[in-house]
């Protein structure tokens, strides 16, 4: 102790701003300590994001209009307990020369019980954490306390943490002290459940909810302590550990302390996505394009890809609905794009995505996403299940919503934009599918598949035809050639068939309402009828679909691979790539595309099946 009465603060000590030792960089022998204890506010103007409160409690001490308890709600981290020993102190404050009277807010440098009081050791400071001393016995003992003076403070000041943890008869031996406390005694409360607290405890209590901090205020304030620390950090990085910590001070600055160790060095975001088991921003905005786009193959390979990587798929799809939330709010609001708490691509994105996309269908994604993370959440193949999640959203990505397809059957009388190949009855069975299937996908039982085949057979009342005139019946679709197959599979969005056509099946023979192959040992036993069913269903006819004995032509896909084969074969002959190849040791050749101003191959027939369906598939 100096003479004046004031701890003794070694020369050497980190210092911050207000006099208090802060800890600094762990010198031989002195422990480290974790950024959230060493930036801990220590005054008034320290805190950050809870302005509203910082002023009533200012213009408080200022008038003189102190209450005799405060209760201080909000979620973990957001400095709570911080708050109440600053009181604390503010309450306690005085300077050596005696020249402060009163409490006050104003707090330039150190007090005499200011040191004592931030480190929870002084003795008119009590400190007590109702999670462990939830009985009346406890609360006696703050009773019979009460009634003496403080020993050198101006104030007894009683910090009770988790006050929702007190019994019920503890509260009710609280009331009466609470209500009429000595001059000298002043209650300050912090809870995470105001809920909890009875009515008659909040009713003596001058109340203040401490709001979550905002996203960009929090990166401010960890891009500050960075440069403190000589921490070099990238801005996406602050960007990511902001928004994982959900506007709690103290879990960012923990994240934080944790992403400065697993760097060691850089901080960079992808790092920080590595540490928190997140998915890539970038990828998880592809993978939304996908599902926007109706690409179920796209969004698939996606998917996996990050799967694969180490991604949770619970985190991929709870990254994915942020997302769509992010988009959802630009729309509406297209200032929200200008929070710098996001990266600049999903900033540029979104804005993109908010104006082609309309609000029924992100309001669409936003719903199956929320329902499909708690089908994962209880999946015993989390995996599968998002995926089939994935597969639902693309689904339904280009249908109408039921009112906008019940609105195209009423203006087009049943035959709403029929194209030049397709007749009024086959297009309003299309429409009446869709209003179906969306129907189905907006609030689906759990019994019901969901599927292009089942919404058909649910169908809506059409306006009757007049009696006189004939009803027309739907044109068959003929299939000439076994890529026109393919294709159509790829137009019904049937992933399965499309695969199984291009892989598992060897074409023998083609003709219209005739198909003969031969199977691969990879194919499904039921493929043959499946098939069948589904190219009655396709075309509008009858198809006879046989197992032959013959070898046939080399599958699609084998096909596909041979061409590639040889492309790469071309390529790696080409004397300037064997001139780069033998620059760089270890290079090769990955993949070999075709220009889309380059002629095709003259060597390849314009109507052989494989390179067709090869040209289509790029």
């Amino acid at each position: 102790m100096t003479e004046a009465g004031t701890p003794a603060i070694p020369p050497t000590a980190d210092l911050d701003q207000s006099g208090f030792d802060l800890g600094g960089a762990p010198a031989a022998g002195k422990p480290y300590r974790v950024l959230a204890r060493k930036y801990r506010p220590n005054s008034f103007d320290d805190l950050i994001g809870q302005e509203a409160m910082v002023r009533t409690i200012s213009n408080g001490f200022e008038t003189g209009r102190i209450p005799q308890a405060w209760i201080l709600t909000g979620v973990r981290g957001v400095g709570k307990t911080t708050t109440a020993r600053i009181l604390a102190r503010a309450l306690n404050y005085e300077l050596p020369d005696g020249s402060i009277k009163g409490p006050t807010i104003h707090m330039p440098v150190p007090g005499v019980h200011c040191q004592a009081i931030m480190e929870s050791r002084h003795m008119d400071v009590l400190e007590m954490d109702a999670a462990s001393h939830t009985g009346v016995d406890d609360v006696r003992q703050i009773n019979d306390s009460v009634r003496y003076a403080p020993a050198s403070a101006r104030y007894k000041v009683y910090i009770i943490d988790e006050v929702h943890m007190l019994s019920t008869a503890a509260f009710n031996a609280f009331l009466k002290t609470l209500e009429e406390p000595p001059e000298h005694a002043k209650f300050v409360f912090a809870t995470t459940e105001i809920r909890k607290v009875p009515v008659t405890v909040l009713s003596r209590c001058q109340r203040f909810d401490l709001r979550r901090v905002e996203a960009d205020v929090l990166m401010a304030h960890l891009a500050n302590i960075a440069a403190k620390e000589n921490v070099e950090v990238e801005p996406e990085a602050l960007g990511i550990l902001a928004r994982a910590a959900e506007g709690s001070v103290r879990d960012s600055l923990s994240l934080f302390d944790q992403a400065i160790a697993h760097a060691a060095g850089i901080v960079r975001a992808d790092a920080v996505r590595q540490m928190l088991g997140l998915a890539d921003r970038t990828r998880v905005i592809h993978l939304f394009d996908a599902l926007a786009q109706g690409d179920i193959a796209a969004a698939f390979t996606e998917f996996r890809e990050q799967y694969d990587t180490g991604a949770d798929p619970i985190v991929i799809l709870s990254d994915l609905a942020e997302f769509v939330n992010f988009v959802t709010r630009v729309k509406i609001v297209p200032a929200t794009a200008d929070n710098v708490a996001f990266g600049e691509t999903e900033r540029l994105r979104a804005r993109d995505f908010a104006s082609k996309l309309s609000m029924r269908v992100l309001s669409r994604m936003w719903q199956m996403l929320l329902k499909g993370i708690t089908e994962v959440q209880g999946a015993t193949r989390p995996a599968a299940a998002a995926e089939m999640v994935l597969v639902r959203i693309a689904y339904v990505a280009d249908l109408p919503t039921p009112d906008e397809a019940i609105r195209m059957i009423e203006q087009g009388g049943g035959t709403a934009s029929a194209s030049a190949s397709s007749s009024a009855g086959a297009a309003s069975r299309s429409v009446s599918s869709s209003a179906s299937a969306v129907s189905a996908m907006q609030s689906p039982p759990r019994s019901m598949p969901i599927s292009r085949g089942s919404a058909e057979t649910a169908q809506r009342p059409q306006p009757s035809a007049p009696a006189n005139e004939p009803q027309s019946a739907p044109a068959a679709l003929k299939i000439a050639t076994f890529p026109e197959l393919v294709a159509l599979a790829a137009e019904k969005r049937d992933l399965m068939t499309r695969t199984a056509l291009e892989s598992d099946v060897r074409l023998v023979k083609i003709e219209d309402g005739r198909l003969e192959l031969a199977m691969e040992r990879s194919a499904s036993r039921t493929l043959i009828n499946d098939l069948s069913r589904k190219l009655e269903q396709w075309t509008g006819r009858r198809w006879t679909v046989i197992v032959s004995n013959e070898a046939g032509q080399p599958t699609l896909r084998a096909q596909s691979e041979l061409q590639k084969s040889e492309r790469e074969r071309v390529a790696e002959s080409d004397p300037r790539v064997q001139e780069v190849l033998a620059r760089f040791p270890g290079a090769k050749v990955l993949e070999v595309r075709r220009l889309a101003s380059e002629p095709p191959e003259s060597d390849v027939s314009a109507d052989d099946p494989a390179e067709s369906y090869d040209n289509d598939d790029q």
